[in-house]
């Protein structure tokens, strides 16, 4: 059965693409006193048996044409969830991770996805230092014979698993699933999956806002970045296949930027205080670098009377 980009538009089935994940992804209500709006969740943690997450979306388009035997190589934080689900699923395909990593404030999550990572890559090289990772890794890119992944999964190619996502939801609006989101809250990193999601509105012609929780320094990203990718991978749809996308208006995406607590992979009070509440209302565990940072802003959203909110 086609995905829903291809259903809307039929001529990015020539977009190659491995099936990695089982959608569409379930949404659900969350139970919480004492909010003054709907909240829900889209369950993308259950997307794979393999490694669930929002990666698996991205890596279904950056891993297509992957052959066994294959090097890719791609970089991320000593915790990077990026480089774990490259890990897990490349080798599903029987290819081979070779990471770049830079140590960053870790914490029980993120060790155990570091752990994770080197028993499931062929080589790991680690860096003192952001800068110096990002420096080994573009030293890796010319000398090192394999195929790139980005950091974050995130360019063109890769966000337009994000737009899936938000037709994927489109659909469910319309099955009467669940009510239409005012806005949809994200943590934002890369900002691949912010990109895609307000790409994929527009094109579903939903005016839902895409609000990105920032968890990295804000050198890194921002609402300007966020709008340049979706942008871009609109003109890069349109290269490649000749289907226009629409533009994506600034007022689609806002980013907030207190939830970041001074460091990648920090532990944040009312960030952990989310992930308690979120455990206790649905069972669902919340790492403290993303997810958690993330649902701390859906719940202060959700507080107000204002629409529905979505995590």
């Amino acid at each position: 059965q086609a995905i829903p980009l291809v259903r809307r538009y039929p001529a990015l089935a020539s977009i190659p693409r491995v099936p990695l994940g089982e959608y569409p992804t379930p949404v659900e209500p969350v139970r919480v006193p004492g909010l003054g709006g709907p909240l829900w969740i889209k369950r993308d943690d259950l997307a794979s048996t393999a490694l669930g997450g929002n990666k698996v979306r991205a890596l279904e388009f950056l891993l297509a044409g992957v052959q066994p035997g294959d090097v890719l190589l791609t970089g991320g934080g000593e915790g990077s969830t990026h480089v774990l689900a490259t890990a897990v699923l490349a080798s599903r395909l029987g290819a081979r991770v070779h990471p770049v990593r830079w140590r960053h404030e870790m914490h029980a999550v993120s060790e155990d996805v570091a752990r994770r990572s080197v028993r499931e890559c062929a080589v790991v090289e680690t860096s003192g230092t952001p800068l110096g990772g990002i420096g080994r890794t573009a030293w890796r890119r010319l000398t090192l014979r394999a195929r790139w992944i980005p950091f974050g999964g995130t360019s063109a190619r890769g966000i337009l698993g994000h737009v899936n996502a938000a037709l994927e939801l489109a659909d469910q609006v319309e099955a009467g699933e669940l009510p239409i989101p005012t806005r949809v809250v994200v943590p934002l990193g890369t900002g691949g999956t912010a990109a895609g999601l307000a790409l994929g509105f527009a094109a579903a012609g939903l005016r839902t806002e895409v609000v990105g929780a920032r968890v990295v320094p804000r050198i890194a990203t921002g609402r300007a970045r966020v709008l340049l990718r979706a942008r871009a991978t609109a003109r890069w749809v349109h290269r490649t296949t000749g289907v226009a996308l629409p533009r994506v208006n600034a007022s689609a995406v806002h980013v907030v930027h207190d939830a970041y607590a001074g460091a990648y992979g920090r532990v944040s009070p009312l960030a952990s205080e989310a992930a308690e509440v979120m455990e206790r209302a649905s069972g669902m565990r919340l790492d403290a670098t993303y997810s958690a940072k993330a649902f701390a802003v859906a719940l202060r959203i959700a507080r107000a009377p204002d629409g529905v909110t979505l995590f």
